[in-house]
């Protein structure tokens, strides 16, 4: 097991250090040293099998997830793998669903909710977090943390 480099396209650094790559599925596949050992994809459909582990949750473009919990918990186990672990979180384009977990990352790893989406906005995209009803998520859903 291993973390990304953060020269690595997409790799944010965590307030705490751990390190998560942002992706879109869009783009295509990842290739060479940039494969993820897991990755969390927030998509409407369960991606194609992958060549290394990953977790699906319901999420359809400019919505939140089907499930709160389970998105929460997917997120959670995500950020505790990136400690010794290269972990991607992709949904379809890489912004809007990505920057609102990558904002609910930095809420677990120290970041107060009021200021989550502004701190994507400035580590990963500036775009990040596209919807009113994603940014009231990533401020306010509650973490087990």
């Amino acid at each position: 097991m291993s973390v990304w480099s953060a020269r690595v396209e997409g790799v944010v650094t965590l307030p705490d250090g751990r390190r998560v790559r942002g992706r879109g599925l869009g783009a295509g596949p990842p290739h060479g040293d940039e494969l993820p050992e897991y990755g969390l994809y927030l998509i409407a459909t369960p991606p194609v099998d992958l060549a290394w582990e990953c977790h699906w949750v319901c999420w359809p473009d400019f919505r939140l997830p089907r499930s709160s919990a389970d998105a929460i918990a997917a997120i959670e186990a995500a950020y505790e793998r990136a400690a010794s672990s290269k972990v991607e979180i992709a949904c379809d384009g890489g912004t809007g669903r990505t920057g609102t977990a990558i904002a609910v990352l930095a809420r677990l790893a120290g970041v107060p909710g009021d200021e989550a989406v502004r701190w994507v906005r400035a580590n990963y995209r500036p775009r990040a977090v596209e919807t009113p009803w994603q940014r009231r998520f990533a401020a306010r859903v509650p973490l087990s943390r």
